[in-house]
């Protein structure tokens, strides 16, 4: 079985749908302990320097001059922006819905590339990105109500939307960089870049501290190894190895994951209108996948 020759994509995929499922868990434990600032800025400077090391070691080539400012510009974008709202998202509604909340990543995946010059828009494309958007009704909508417009579960949908566009723009753009670099080191420098940029105001602000090997230490530590490192180096080795279309399947797996982990050790709510909706965004999101070859 290990000499077929796409062996290693596949495992790279499998872990990449399962460990990044568990690092919505792992942010709601670590931020039992410690603040969105410490988080983002404790996991990313350590992935990002053990990374960078790493590729330092091997010879690799650096980012050097504007590609390097561009990459790390985007990685703020993507990484900073990104995983900063998420944690604070998390501290508003449970991580499982969090986990749904950025599947609709492909619709503005599509909706801001055809934005930037990219395919335009056709007809099944925005129908998946309307049923899409019927899920996410169906799943805001009742806390809405039941909250107000100030809400928890309403302000955790806008928190991860603007993270989503933040993602998905930023990757965009790092898409159309020209780079001598390996995606891998590009990600690490990213992850520096974003490590170093969220240290500052979390020194500032005092916000945490660290009293040896407790559950939000560890948290931390796991959302390094398998969060940030082998989490992004599958995605990466995958991407480069299999059809996009295969491994967007994450994309489906994740929330499953973060779902059953969020119910398993804090008992988060999950009925049948999250189900529901679920499949709806998930339909969505298979039509826009399959009509969108690029």
């Amino acid at each position: 079985m290990t000499s077929h020759p796409l062996f290693w994509a596949y495992v790279s995929l499998a872990s990449l749908c399962f460990f990044w499922g568990t690092t919505y868990l792992g942010i709601r434990v670590a931020l039992e302990e410690f603040s969105p600032t410490v988080l983002v800025a404790t996991r990313f400077l350590i992935s990002g320097t053990l990374m960078l090391g790493f590729a330092r070691w091997r010879g690799s080539h650096l980012p050097r001059g504007r590609e390097l400012w561009l990459t790390a510009a985007y990685g703020l974008l993507t990484l900073g922006v990104g995983n900063s709202c998420l944690a604070w998202a998390e501290q508003l509604i449970p991580s499982g819905m969090a986990s749904i909340f950025i599947t609709t990543s492909p619709f503005w995946m599509v909706g801001l590339d055809a934005a930037m010059g990219g395919p335009r828009l056709k007809l099944l494309p925005v129908l998946g990105m309307l049923a899409g958007f019927g899920g996410t009704v169906l799943l805001v909508g009742e806390g809405a109500l039941r909250e107000g417009l100030t809400g928890n579960t309403l302000k955790g949908f806008v928190i991860l939307q603007f993270s989503t566009v933040c993602w998905v723009l930023g990757s965009l753009l790092q898409r159309r960089q020209p780079t001598k670099a390996h995606p891998i080191v590009g990600g690490a420098v990213q992850q520096l870049v974003t490590g170093l940029a969220f240290l500052g105001p979390a020194l500032v602000a005092g916000e945490g501290s660290f009293h040896g090997m407790t559950p939000g230490v560890l948290a931390i530590l796991y959302l390094v190894v398998f969060g940030s490192i082998v989490g992004y180096s599958s995605y990466v080795y995958a991407l480069d190895k299999l059809p996009v279309a295969l491994v967007s399947l994450y994309n489906f797996i994740n929330p499953v994951v973060a779902v059953s982990l969020g119910w398993l050790f804090y008992r988060e709510p999950f009925g049948w209108r999250e189900t529901a909706a679920m499949a709806v965004i998930f339909t969505g999101v298979t039509i826009v996948r399959m009509t969108s070859r690029k």
